[in-house]
């Protein structure tokens, strides 16, 4: 037997983040339920998306232009790459409104259990990028895991014969965060990054 339009559509939503079976069901009856306001519209952004959007080949964002909208913004300072692992960290950043260099999307981090080698990850162009006469700083904002800790080595070795500064994010304590609901190695690498007191 056929699979309906409505189960198709449930199944797809399933398929997304943070949604399950029952979360998609609710999705797709909503959508339903808000044909004209809600689901034609949202089925011709995802049609020209799908149509439009490119990674930038500078830095790797997604963007319906290329070089995209951040690496073309000449307010942007040129002298500090900012490294993440993904699109997302590189959204997350943004959001923080408190960041205004270029970025450097790896498209994943080094693993040995996934297979995943420097060939896998655009660590070839971030050297060429650095070793701009322009670029002064290389920030490797990558996960606090032990595959994104292998990877902001590599990345540091690979870049230490170039005149640059290659540094990290700190890790540790959230601002508002309880020691008590903080898991262990959260609290170890605060307490690894401890600084002064001015007093």
């Amino acid at each position: 037997m056929a699979e309906s339009d409505i189960e198709n559509l449930i199944g797809l939503l399933a398929k997304l983040p943070g949604l399950g079976p029952r979360s998609a069901r609710r999705a797709a009856l909503h959508l339903v339920k808000n044909r004209d306001r809600l689901m034609s519209p949202l089925a011709r952004a995802l049609a020209q998306t799908a149509e439009t959007i490119r990674t930038c080949s500078d830095c790797g964002n997604l963007d319906s232009i290329d070089p995209c909208a951040l690496c073309r913004d000449e307010r942007r300072d040129r002298a500090v790459i900012c490294v993440v692992e993904d699109v997302a960290d590189l959204w997350a950043i943004e959001r923080t409104a408190s960041y205004r260099g270029l970025y450097h999307v790896l498209g994943g981090v080094l693993s040995a259990l996934d297979g995943i080698g420097p060939d896998d990850l655009r660590v070839p162009h971030l050297a060429t990028r650095a070793d701009a006469d322009a670029v002064r700083e290389v920030i490797l904002a990558l996960p606090a895991t032990v595959d994104g800790q292998t990877t902001a080595h590599y990345i540091g070795d690979r870049l230490a014969p170039l005149s640059i500064t290659v540094s990290g994010i700190a890790h540790g304590v959230p601002v508002g965060g309880e020691l008590d609901y903080l898991d262990d190695g959260t609290l170890q690498q605060a307490l690894k990054a401890r600084r002064p007191v001015a007093g």
